[in-house]
């Protein structure tokens, strides 16, 4: 895809959405979801997503950790409500570490919570640090 100045292609993110229903264990003293739960929600569907879209040559070398999460929450839901859980990779790997975007909406798509979530990708053979290379991140980007 060519950008708009007619200059070197832009690569778009690809999304990939999952959805999550709160369950009974998920509510805390307020009435709805912990927000462990979320962070938990948050790291199962970027490991989803990895498992979706990854080459099976790269899931076989590589793994990822968390190193930071930054969470906005903007509302909440209680038992028994269903939301929508979107996540992309944005931007290009910085070393061995890459940014991911997520996003859980309500049934009305009002956004109730926003993360920006960086991870470092290790390889598995040493289990240290491994430079992210274009080709890993690759599949996570649309055409």
């Amino acid at each position: 895809m060519a950008d708009g100045d007619g200059g070197g292609a832009v690569s778009k993110p690809a999304h990939f959405t999952r959805s999550f229903v709160a369950e009974p264990q998920h509510i805390d003293e307020l009435g709805h979801v912990n927000n462990t739960v979320w962070v938990q929600w948050i790291q199962d569907l970027a490991t989803a997503h990895w498992e979706a879209a990854a080459r099976p040559e790269h899931k076989a070398a590589f793994f990822w950790v968390v190193v930071r999460h930054e969470i906005d929450y903007r509302g909440n839901v209680s038992e028994g409500e269903a939301v929508t859980a979107t996540t992309w990779i944005e931007g290009p790997a910085q070393g061995a570490k890459s940014l991911r975007r997520v996003e859980f909406t309500d049934a009305s798509g009002k956004q109730l919570v926003s993360a920006a979530t960086s991870w470092a990708m290790i390889d598995r053979a040493s289990g240290r640090l491994a430079r992210v290379r274009p080709e890993v991140l690759a599949p996570f980007q649309a055409d």
